[in-house]
């Protein structure tokens, strides 16, 4: 695909005249989102989606407060980096961020975190940020939290939030940069959930090979946009690019034909069943996640991390994530059984070592 799309076009000028790929993959996102989601900004990369949904959120509520989560990431851009949690990342920069972010706890499930209580936290701080002359705009959410350690929210956190954004005077926003394109076992993770948001940012696996992303909104909320009267107020040079629109429109063709969405759930059974012995034999104080976007953490970072430099000794690529010390275990949903299995009894062999196989 994208080497017939380099032969035909290679380049259509941002958002001047948009070449007939980029309509039919705009045509094509509006078809796989989830409800009233049918409206798309394209941008570069995941920070691209969450900054064209920021700005949606100012246009739309006149508010340019932000409600973002503990262990969040959005990207590294000035805009996704100011509701991106870690301070490593933040702190360089500090005094160029929006000062008006807030964050609040984000309730991990495996460790029987009560909603409620996240609920409460999220509503003070809405009530003070409005006290205080700087009210909320957009109250910005993974999901399922990915870097920040593979973490599904408590049941009731995403429906409650929606509960809080009336889509007028705030917006609910989920990031779905990692969950999205059926990682989770659905083409997005907050089809699971029963809870739409009112703009949705997508990217990694989009194209799967190059820079390419979407914020999708509603209708209703996109039309906060003003029409261009020659110049937009929101493009780049090589917006919507038609080989990297071509990649995403194979990309998703490849998921539909293959079963990748029930592949990822299958796959994903497998591995929650096999990562909750490892609990079982006190390898792991817990396992986390869904689908294809799991993990385990473990009691420390220093564990993590050696187990992550073990494995790739013997041919597995892994990471730690959150504080460091849960290992995800995120595969692609075109791997082998036999692979997958390889994998599994790798990560296994680290983890509870036998003395009589030599590990």
């Amino acid at each position: 695909a994208i080497a017939r799309q380099s032969a035909r076009l290679a380049h259509g000028l941002g958002d001047v005249y948009p070449p007939d790929i980029k309509v039919r993959l705009l045509e094509k996102l509006a078809e796989i989102a989830p409800g009233e989601l049918a409206v798309s900004i394209l941008g570069s990369d995941g920070a691209d989606a969450v900054e064209a949904a920021l700005k949606t959120a100012v246009l739309r509520t006149g508010r340019t407060g932000v409600l973002a989560f503990q262990g969040a990431y959005h990207g590294l851009s000035y805009g996704a980096l100011s509701t991106t949690w870690r301070t490593d990342f933040r702190s360089p920069f500090l005094h160029q961020l929006n000062p008006g972010v807030h964050f609040a706890p984000y309730p991990d499930a495996a460790q029987g975190a009560m909603a409620a209580d996240a609920l409460d936290a999220v509503t003070r701080i809405l009530d003070e940020a409005a006290r205080a002359g700087h009210p909320i705009g957009a109250i910005m959410v993974e999901p399922v939290q990915g870097r920040g350690g593979l973490i599904e929210p408590s049941p009731g956190f995403l429906s409650g939030l929606r509960a809080l954004c009336d889509g007028r005077s705030r917006i609910l926003i989920f990031d779905e940069v990692y969950t999205g394109m059926g990682r989770t076992g659905a083409w997005f993770a907050c089809s699971g959930t029963g809870v739409l948001p009112d703009v949705m940012a997508i990217g990694k696996a989009l194209t799967g090979s190059l820079p390419l992303s979407a914020a999708i909104g509603t209708p209703d909320v996109m039309s906060a946009w003003p029409p261009s009267h020659g110049e937009a107020i929101h493009t780049s040079t090589f917006l919507g690019n038609p080989i990297a629109c071509a990649a995403a429109l194979a990309q998703i063709a490849e998921i539909e034909e293959c079963g990748y969405l029930e592949r990822a759930s299958a796959l994903g059974a497998r591995i929650s069943m096999r990562t909750q012995t490892w609990v079982d034999r006190g390898a792991a104080e817990c396992r986390r996640g869904i689908g294809l976007m799991q993990g385990v953490q473990l009691n420390s970072p220093a564990r993590a991390l050696s187990a992550a430099t073990d494995l790739l000794q013997r041919g597995i690529l892994i990471l730690a994530e959150g504080d460091g010390s849960t290992l995800a275990i995120t595969p692609p949903a075109c791997i082998t059984d036999e692979q997958l299995a390889f994998a599994l009894d790798e990560i296994e062999a680290v983890l509870l070592p036998d003395p009589n196989r030599g590990d």
